[in-house]
């Protein structure tokens, strides 16, 4: 085998495919997985679900519709619409302690998706929701996860979550921080507005 530094990935396939089947041959999996690594498994199980994943329609009456999944509503309630709304906005991520930045952003999103709704309620839901202290927004947040992992296998709704991504800071040349963002990480082509 040519030293990996000058091989093309591409190139190193066939070698590796051969090395894979000699060991599944020699019944030797445990050493499959020693090699890979489960760090690495896991990543490749994320990546195969990117194949799986399907486009996500906000229709004009804020419906969510899993489209290559028959057409499957994700039901969600309108105070779950607006959180969801706001993350789609933002690839960028939103740090939850700065959530109170986007206060007006997300009464936005909440209007549209509830017009109806009680105002007094909707602020009561809003400051909870933008207090740093309150734990009202990763509720909201475990129960967006809990509808998409009834609707498909966990790698694939691991994109349509809204999950933790700590991100490096440098300042200087000691002071290193990290900010908590959190984040959908489905690719935004995926999504699909109909207005």
């Amino acid at each position: 085998m040519k030293d990996s530094g000058q091989q093309q990935p591409e190139n190193m396939i066939p070698e590796l495919k051969r090395l894979i089947g000699q060991l599944q041959a020699a019944g030797r999996k445990d050493l499959l997985l020693r090699a890979i690594g489960v760090p690495l498994l896991e990543e490749l199980h994320i990546e195969a679900a990117k194949g799986r994943l399907s486009r996500l329609l906000i229709t004009r009456d804020y419906r969510f519709v899993l489209v290559d999944y028959g057409r499957r509503e994700v039901e969600l309630q309108p105070v779950h619409k607006a959180v969801y709304m706001l993350f789609l906005a933002h690839a960028e991520g939103i740090e939850f302690k700065k959530l109170g930045e986007y206060r007006e952003e997300l009464r936005e999103y909440y209007l549209r998706v509830a017009s109806t709704i009680d105002r007094q309620r909707m602020e009561e839901s809003l400051n909870h929701l933008t207090d740093p202290l309150d734990n009202a927004i990763n509720e909201k947040c475990s129960r967006i996860k809990k509808v998409f992992s009834e609707l498909m296998d966990e790698y694939s709704a691991s994109y349509y979550i809204i999950s933790g991504h700590a991100q490096k800071r440098v300042m200087g040349s000691s002071r290193v921080w990290y900010e908590r963002l959190k984040i959908i990480t489905l690719p935004r082509e995926y999504v699909i507005w109909e207005s």
